[in-house]
């Protein structure tokens, strides 16, 4: 009785039942795809809850410290306090081994979530009007993605973790005019300085993840304003949603890929290892470990750094160093690119038209082609990031998989691209692209709404713009 006049006193002052019986309405189409958004989203939820926990026992300080504990191997010798309250929180923090790899692997997946996320946004040509913007927040998602992955794995400051922060440091210092006032505000001085571990921390667990946040709930604003993206098929328009309501088919899905998302991650956690810094010791300047690659997302870049040939650019007072073209011009050109995408294709498209139902990837050739392409190219680069384990596992010399890898990395992006445009232009002359199927209506869902009736308003005649002020679904999702 407590809550039900609860509820009526916020209903008569706030109009709550009305938006509750509209968003609980509100439809989403049936198809897997759509929940790579919503895996990434779960990813970043888990990520929040583990790194709370592991808030509770990291010491982020570079202090000088000797270590006293359960791991003999590392009895008495000197380290970082946040090396050394890394491998208490491994050996003798309750379920705290359990929560860094779940952490970790969270991340791991956050990331992969968030690169497929926006490559089925391009291909099915979901980021076209009115998806500009949504697709803007995407990519820097994913840049955000990417920069706090790096700032976590490299704060338990271990041999691995300080390998790759040498590295960051020569990248951020190879940038011309502006390197060396960028390098002492991430790093605090000289590489190693003594707050490099302070400043980080709060990077990683302030900064970044507030900025994550608020992009997230711009997503999901943009999201709910927006019309949803279907796949083309029967009975599909512009005008129209087909799918399941939110409550209860939508809402049940989306639950149970939580549940699945929680368990797959804390079986990994529990089952399969992953960042053992106890293994690479403490980080030491002067040393430096083999078979050190960074983790898959930022394998690109690594790879980029060890098979571009070494060069210097002039430029009057300035030197540009070798580092600067695969670490800082390679990805800035990407992302670039990425962010400019949605108006390079309608400049040369000439197509300003909006768009609500999704594209086949093959009825668009050209941009398929070029996706493929560029994925090739990018999939090389985190080949390359292994040149060295190749090689051994191979028995050939380093040089001779660096050349080859060279080669591949021009070759191979316009051989699968060229394949691709192939493959979609015979798909379209032989006329086997498949339609979607019509599905057939339960007594319960899926439904199929016009955007009027979501809101609850009289249908309007579509003129090709966006219909009942657009309040269905989805930017680039």
């Amino acid at each position: 009785m407590l809550i039900r006049r609860l509820w009526q006193w916020f209903d008569e002052r706030l109009g709550a039942s009305r938006f509750a019986r509209h968003s609980l309405n509100k439809v989403f189409p049936d198809q897997w795809s759509f929940m790579l958004g919503e895996i990434a989203l779960y990813c970043f939820l888990i990520l929040v809850l583990t790194g709370i926990y592991l808030t509770f026992f990291f010491s982020p300080s570079s202090r000088d410290v000797v270590y006293h504990g359960h791991y003999k191997p590392l009895n008495g010798v000197h380290m970082s306090e946040a090396y050394q309250s890394t491998i208490r929180i491994s050996f003798d923090v309750r379920a705290g081994l359990v929560m860094r790899q779940i952490h970790h692997w969270a991340a791991n997946l956050f990331a992969a979530a968030s690169v497929a996320h926006p490559c089925r946004v391009f291909f099915m040509g979901a980021f076209r009007k009115p998806r500009e913007v949504d697709w803007l927040v995407g990519v820097t998602l994913l840049v955000l993605a990417i920069a706090n992955g790096f700032a976590g794995y490299s704060l338990p400051d271990d041999l691995l973790s300080g390998t790759g922060l040498r590295i960051a440091y020569s990248i951020v210092l190879s940038v011309p005019v502006i390197g060396t006032w960028a390098a002492f505000l991430l790093f605090g001085g000289k590489f190693p300085a003594s707050d490099i571990i302070e400043r980080l921390f709060v990077i990683h667990i302030l900064l970044i993840p507030l900025a994550i946040m608020a992009l997230l709930g711009a997503h999901l604003g943009i999201l709910w304003r927006q019309k949803h993206t279907q796949f083309a098929g029967r009975g599909r328009r512009d005008d129209n949603v087909v799918g399941s309501r939110l409550w209860p088919t939508y809402a049940t899905k989306s639950v149970g890929l939580f549940a699945i998302i929680l368990g797959v991650l804390s079986a990994l956690g529990g089952l399969l290892q992953i960042n053992p810094v106890w293994l690479y010791g403490p980080f030491r300047a002067p040393a430096v470990s083999t078979a050190a690659q960074p983790d898959w997302y930022l394998g690109w870049v690594e790879g980029a750094l060890r098979i571009t040939p070494p060069f210097y650019v002039h430029l009057g007072r300035y030197d540009i160093p070798e580092l600067f073209w695969p670490a800082v011009a390679v990805p800035g050109v990407t992302f670039m690119l990425l962010y400019l995408w949605p108006f390079i294709e309608a400049r040369f498209t000439h197509d300003h038209a909006e768009h609500h139902v999704l594209d086949n990837p093959s009825d668009r050739p050209v941009r398929t082609a070029i996706g493929v392409g560029v994925l090739t190219f990018y999939i090389v680069l985190l080949f390359a990031g292994g040149d060295d384990i190749i090689a051994d596992v191979m028995g050939v010399p380093i040089y001779t998989v660096v050349n080859a890898l060279r080669l591949l990395v021009i070759v191979l992006p316009i051989v699968t691209g060229l394949i691709a445009w192939k493959l979609c232009r015979d798909i379209r002359a032989s006329g086997h692209v498949e339609e979607a199927e019509e599905r057939t209506e339960p007594p319960i869902g899926p439904f199929q709404l016009p955007a009027e009736e979501e809101l609850g308003l009289e249908p309007a005649a579509h003129t090709g713009g966006r219909s009942g002020g657009g309040d269905a679904d989805t930017g680039s999702n």
